[in-house]
């Protein structure tokens, strides 16, 4: 009896043993059998750090495995979390010594990004599982050369020339501060098509006047209205017929020919906007059309508006020659028709003839 109890005891003991050992193996992708792979740990960058480079250096601690031979580490870099289209990756990382293995990137990575990345062991026997993801935020800077424009505005600065009352806001982007002022951009060529797009905060219901400019484009520095190349996006305020009104106007290379929305169409476009609320305006125009694009809560929020018109035929295309854009606009020092939106900030602004990158940007505020 007693030789029996402790057959089994024995038994029982094995068995143990054998579900902690399992509980502690990972099956190797590639291995042939049961093989311990403890998978690496993130170390720096810290998470959502912001780093002053485009090439950032990549740590994590150490793996391990039970097997004998050479371990090394493979590095992922993703705009998203899922890395289903990893935009860098590092393979035959040697495994450092001091606990840490440091991978850098070999090429730049896109300016003012939230990135995540992650890091695996890899061993001829298998690898092991993914690191935990952590993210970091890329290099945030302005440029202005030929076909494509960036300017964050949050750090301070500008690529552009600011007129009249505006200020920096810190994280927030610049404000205009009254509708004589304004941001302007000279840019290196003429985009007869492209994107002109940026982030909007502080438009509100029932504004001081009627047909006040979000942003506008023409060929020069002198008065927006009547230009040949007259093009702005509105908010209007009160007397705007009607008040409220989301409306553009774009003038295509002749002062009589205007893209603008009618007032059935204007009338069915009212809205009271958020002043606390950050909208993403985009105006995309081609050779025969312009279209406005509004989101609530920005770059990756609902569509509240979005509307097109095209050109009618016989009208050349939208050049202007010098090109200038301006975040508000500068008619309204001249006193024709209203000027810029009082109180508005802007940032992470893209003018370029190429579309918007849709992860650029995402590094200038939380995570959304």
């Amino acid at each position: 009896m007693l030789s029996t109890r402790l057959k089994l005891w024995g038994v029982f003991l094995a068995l143990a043993v054998g579900l902690a050992c399992a509980k502690s193996e990972i099956l190797s992708p590639t291995g042939t059998g049961p093989t311990l792979f403890a998978a690496p740990s993130v170390d720096a960058p810290g998470d959502d750090e912001q780093l002053g480079t485009l090439r950032p250096t990549l740590t994590v601690r150490n793996g391990s495995t039970s097997r004998t031979g050479t371990n090394t580490y493979e590095f992922q870099v993703s705009t998203t979390t899922t890395f289903t289209a990893p935009v860098a990756t590092k393979t035959g990382v040697a495994e450092g010594t001091g606990g840490k293995t440091s991978a850098t990137l070999d090429t730049d990575l896109q300016i003012a990004t939230r990135y995540y990345w992650r890091a695996r062991l890899v061993h001829d026997a298998g690898t092991s599982e993914w690191s935990s993801t952590s993210r970091f935020r890329s290099k945030t800077l302005s440029y202005n050369r030929p076909g494509e424009l960036y300017d964050p505005l949050v750090g301070g600065d500008t690529v552009g020339t600011v007129s009249g009352s505006t200020t920096f806001v810190a994280d927030k982007g610049l404000r205009i501060n009254d509708g004589n002022s304004y941001l302007r951009y000279a840019l290196p060529q003429t985009m007869s098509s492209g994107e002109f797009s940026m982030e909007v905060e502080g438009l509100y219901g029932n504004g001081p006047s009627q047909k006040m400019k979000v942003f506008s484009m023409f060929d020069g520095t002198g008065n927006l209205t009547g230009s040949r190349y007259e093009l702005s996006a509105q908010y209007r305020g009160l007397n705007g017929n009607p008040p409220n009104a989301i409306a553009f106007k774009a003038a295509w290379g002749n002062v009589n020919v205007s893209l603008e929305p009618d007032l059935a169409k204007r009338g069915a476009s009212t809205m009271f906007l958020n002043p606390a609320q950050t909208y993403f305006w985009q105006g995309i125009w081609t050779a025969t059309s312009f279209r406005l694009v509004i989101r609530d809560g920005g770059l990756n929020g609902s569509v509240i508006y979005d509307y097109t018109i095209n050109a009618p035929g016989g009208t050349g295309p939208y050049a202007p020659s010098p090109h200038y854009a301006y975040l508000g606009a500068t008619s309204g020092p001249f006193g024709i028709d209203t000027g810029s939106w009082p109180g508005v900030t802007y940032r992470n602004v893209w003018l370029s003839d190429k579309p918007r990158p849709a992860s650029l940007g995402s590094a200038l505020g939380p995570e959304r």
